[in-house]
């Protein structure tokens, strides 16, 4: 996207995006973890970008973060997802645990060990909604105790530590949640759903029962309503689509070359998928200006509480989570229908059925319908701002 990220920071990403490429097919036909991208974030201490510079990080911007996302996405979309996935949970840390010395320790090991970070968020009972437990923490003097029946965790066999949500006491409300970091020596994982999908599957989001046990300093000190409303859902929505966008610019490039070599074959003709390459560029164009303005929204909001928290900040991050899910199946079908047989085949240099598969996530990640939904509410209770400009 070429927003605000140092020449340092992109030279890094694009070697991890090198590395990715070379693996990313075997990871799709095998759904197995992408270990060499991984281990290639690591190697270019990518895992801790966000992780202030006094806790030995470097303080990257949320626009900083999502450059990296898109570079790695056009090579291997499971790979960025799991970068992008780990960078949300470290947002929950460096926005609501920085006061806290358990958390700001464990932010500098994140820094000195590259740690990777998961989240189990969902739960066997609730459907998809995050803003909802079943579980409870309990904690007894200065322990804590948790189990979870997690019907996804994402790349969690393979994660240092998991950021798990759960009710703040037995006889708390559903939506009475707290966060809590449990580190790999503090839980044990039963496998209870194999994940076996359409796309993203090295994103290896198995379902596990979790049993935890750790110091209760452990726990997030803000509710998790607050962790989810002014850091979560918005640095989620915002990665997730620049993931998504990194998917589109690669399946344009794929038919722009197709285009390219059409008319070296018939020199003075317009080849007959040109202009359906030029209305795609279009809508990537459009896409890519919609992720910009919800990166700058949001760094602007996270100077002003209030902001934060509107309706107006809610609503235009849900619109862009929709918005971007919804336009990369447009783009990625526009590029299939110009590269013909030669997109629909695997093993060609125009190839699109990863990609295709891939984005098909994008619409289920937080359900589009439920989003939808939550945006209703919204406008039900607050005047919809109807400016063109501020």
């Amino acid at each position: 996207m070429n927003m605000s990220t140092g020449a340092g920071l992109a030279e890094r990403a694009a070697r991890v995006a090198a590395v990715a490429e070379a693996h990313a097919d075997d990871v799709d036909a095998k759904g197995r973890f992408p270990k060499e991208a991984v281990d290639a974030m690591r190697a270019e201490r990518l895992l801790s970008i966000q992780v202030a510079p006094d806790l030995g990080g470097e303080g990257a911007s949320i626009s900083d973060i999502a450059e990296v996302c898109s570079l790695i996405g056009q090579t291997c979309a499971a790979s960025a997802m799991v970068f992008a996935m780990h960078q949300i949970k470290a947002s929950s840390l460096v926005s609501h645990g920085e006061d806290a010395d358990w958390h700001r320790a464990f932010m500098r090991r994140i820094a000195d060990e590259q740690l990777l970070l998961a989240s189990a968020t969902t739960e066997g009972g609730i459907g998809g909604n995050l803003r909802n437990s079943i579980c409870a923490i309990a904690v007894e003097g200065d322990r804590c105790r948790l189990e979870k029946d997690a019907t996804v965790i994402s790349y969690g066999a393979y994660a240092d530590a998991i950021l798990i949500t759960s009710r703040s006491h037995a006889d708390a409300a559903s939506t009475d949640q707290v966060m809590t970091v449990f580190t790999r020596d503090q839980y044990t994982l039963e496998r209870t759903h194999v994940w076996d999908t359409l796309g993203m599957r090295g994103t290896c989001s198995d379902g596990y029962l979790f049993k935890g046990e750790a110091p209760a300093a452990q726990i997030l000190p803000k509710p998790f309503a607050e962790i989810a409303a002014q850091s979560m859902l918005a640095t989620s929505h915002l990665l997730w689509s620049a993931v998504w966008y990194g998917i589109a610019v690669n399946a344009m490039a794929r038919a722009q070359a197709f285009v390219r070599a059409a008319a070296r074959r018939s020199p003075g003709q317009t080849p007959p998928g040109a202009l359906r390459l030029a209305e795609a560029s279009s809508l990537l164009q459009m896409l890519k200006s919609n992720v910009v303005e919800g990166l700058r929204e949001f760094e602007a909001a996270k100077a002003d509480p209030d902001r934060l928290s509107s309706m107006g900040f809610a609503v235009a991050m849900n619109n862009l989570k929709i918005g971007s899910s919804e336009t990369i199946l447009t783009i990625i079908n526009h590029a299939m229908l110009i590269c013909g047989i030669m997109g629909y085949k695997n093993g060609t240099p125009f190839s699109l059925g990863r990609h295709l598969r891939d984005a098909h996530s994008a619409q289920l990640m937080i359900s589009n319908d439920r989003i939808l939904g939550n945006t209703s509410n919204l406008l039900l209770v607050h005047k919809q701002d109807t400016s063109l400009v501020g």
